[in-house]
C-alpha cells in the first residue's frame, strides 16, 4: 500500500497482500490442530512428547473461542459467508464473533455497508439468521 493511501478497514483499504491472503476462522484452525494432534498420537508417544507448548496453547485458544465445533457446521458457515462475496478477513470476523444483529455485524465489519455488497439490512439479517440456525442445530 502506498504511503499516500491510508488504511481503512471500513472501505476495505487494507493492502493487497492482506486482501489476497487466505484467512481461517478459529473453528477451522481448531479442526486442523485437532487433526494434527491425532496424527501425532498415532505415530508414537515420542512424537506426542515433542508437541510444543505453543502448539498446545494455540490449540486450547482456538478450541475455547471456536463458535462451531462440528466439521460440517464449520464447512456450512464458510459456504454461507462465501456466498456474499466477503473479503477473507470479513468472513473470519463474522465467523469468529457471530454477531446476532445487523447493527453488531456492521459495527464489527463496517465494510459490509460501505462496499455495497448488501442491498439492505434485511440481506445481512438473513445471513446472520442462517448462521444462527447452524449454531442452533450443531
Amino acid at each position: 500500500m502506498s504511503g499516500e493511501e491510508e488504511e481503512n478497514a471500513a472501505e476495505l483499504k487494507i493492502g493487497d497482500e492482506f486482501l489476497k491472503a487466505k484467512c481461517l476462522m478459529n473453528c477451522e484452525v481448531s479442526l486442523i490442530l485437532e487433526r494434527r494432534y491425532e496424527q501425532l498420537q498415532q505415530m508414537s508417544d515420542e512424537h506426542l512428547n515433542q508437541v510444543s507448548q505453543v502448539f498446545e496453547k494455540s490449540q486450547q485458544y482456538v478450541k475455547r473461542f471456536s463458535r462451531y465445533k462440528n466439521p460440517d457446521a464449520v464447512r456450512q458457515v464458510r459456504e454461507i459467508l462465501s456466498r456474499h462475496k466477503l473479503a477473507e478477513f470479513e468472513l473470519c470476523v463474522l465467523g469468529n464473533l457471530s454477531p446476532e444483529t445487523v447493527e453488531e455485524a456492521i459495527a464489527m465489519v463496517p465494510s459490509l455497508k460501505t462496499k455495497g455488497r448488501f442491498q439492505n439490512d434485511e440481506a445481512i439479517e438473513t445471513m446472520l439468521n442462517d448462521l444462527s440456525l447452524i449454531k442452533k442445530f450443531e
